[in-house]
């Protein structure tokens, strides 16, 4: 199914392509399966012992950020299959006898070190609670990648996945401790208004973001909230 095609590169070195042949596949499926099998990102995360190619964008966002500081508290909501928890865990420094990363997905995940995960849908009334219990206390850094499975019609998926970020933003506002951020996943297509008006309101900088790891052809964008100003 999977063939690979060899390319001189620079300085004569040998570069292999994987190639998809045709069988049984969709043209959509087969381009797919190609990028996913030639992108360095997943090579790398494999290398690394990455669960997702995904770790490298919440990398790429903190190293010019700095969101992810030894000792802050961490939730991470959408946390299957658990790339950003690693890069959390890691860079707050969290372990398996000082947690300092909660992580919520309604999907499996396995046992990651130094974070507790919840398995249960974010949307579920009491997941926020949960998840401050889960923590010991409030977060200091609130990440989602959080997004709806696609349709496939580009406007409900924005819609639905947006729904999401706004929960996501709900959550941030009313647990992060003064001073904290907000990460969540968008898409392109026009934030809702009053959200990014509620995330001014509320933080001393919001930014739209896209990380290199983030692929040139994806509508996906990261809207960052820095600086909670705390609540009346």
């Amino acid at each position: 199914m999977v063939k690979k095609s060899g390319r001189g590169g620079a300085g004569g070195a040998r570069q292999l392509k994987a190639r998809v042949k045709k069988t049984g596949l969709k043209n959509s499926s087969r381009r797919w399966l190609e990028r996913h099998l030639n992108d360095p990102y997943v090579h790398r995360a494999k290398a690394e012992g990455y669960r997702s190619r995904a770790a490298f964008k919440l990398a790429e966002i903190d190293d010019r950020h700095r969101l992810l500081a030894p000792g802050r508290r961490v939730i991470d909501l959408g946390a299957a299959p658990g790339g950003w928890c690693q890069v959390a865990a890691e860079r707050v420094k969290s372990t398996d006898e000082k947690a300092l990363v909660a992580a919520i997905d309604y999907l499996e995940m396995d046992p990651l070190p130094g974070v507790v995960l919840l398995r249960m849908d974010f949307l579920d009334a009491e997941a926020p609670r949960k998840l401050l219990e889960a923590l010991g206390g409030p977060p200091d850094v609130v990440l989602s990648d959080m997004a709806a499975p696609t349709t496939g019609h580009r406007q409900t998926d924005h819609l639905r996945t947006m729904h999401l970020c706004e929960a996501a933003a709900d959550f941030a506002v009313s647990s992060l401790v003064p001073g904290g951020h907000f990460l969540a996943k968008t898409f392109q297509g026009g934030t809702e208004a009053a959200l990014l008006d509620r995330l001014k309101r509320n933080f001393r900088s919001v930014h739209h973001i896209k990380p290199p790891a983030s692929r040139n052809e994806s509508v996906e964008l990261y809207l960052l909230a820095k600086g909670f100003k705390g609540r009346e």
